[in-house]
């Protein structure tokens, strides 16, 4: 025979158990959430630039790629795309470039440099701030994206 209250207890481990279970669930997702949230890069930041980016083209064409950088770090990197700037901020001024693919005209974007048209469109603006530098229609990319160049 079973001693009185032992049920109890055994219902008790049982019910301790299942939520410790849920507990570690619960944790669980959270740190998943927090990994897909922060991408532990330095381009995080720039992912608040994408509305204005998409703003500058207009909604038109694919994202390609969005990276962060000094405004020396853009000059050393991508000469050609940096002097189609108008850039009056200092060197050390933080810009995000994010990179837009398909058909694109100067007079379909925001702020637009470069050529008249093109099949890529990279759109420069300070961060913070979000501040559009300007949006350069290019013929090829300047620059791979890629975490191993954000500066």
């Amino acid at each position: 025979m079973r001693p009185r209250g032992s049920g109890r207890r055994a219902w008790r481990r049982h019910a301790a158990s299942v939520a410790a279970c849920v507990m570690l669930g619960g944790g669980l997702a959270t740190a998943c959430t927090t990994a897909r949230s922060d991408l532990g890069t330095s381009t995080s930041s720039c992912y608040l630039a994408l509305p204005t980016a998409k703003e500058a083209v207009e909604g038109h064409g694919r994202l390609l790629g969005v990276q962060r950088f000094s405004l020396t770090a853009l000059h050393q990197q991508a000469p050609t795309l940096y002097s189609q700037l108008d850039s009056n901020a200092p060197g050390s001024q933080r810009v995000c470039v994010v990179d837009f693919g398909g058909r694109f005209d100067a007079a379909s974007v925001h702020v637009a440099r470069g050529r008249s048209s093109g099949l890529l469109a990279v759109v420069v603006s300070t961060t913070p701030g979000n501040h559009v530098l300007g949006t350069v229609i290019l013929a090829r990319p300047p620059l791979r994206f890629g975490h191993s160049h954000a500066g």
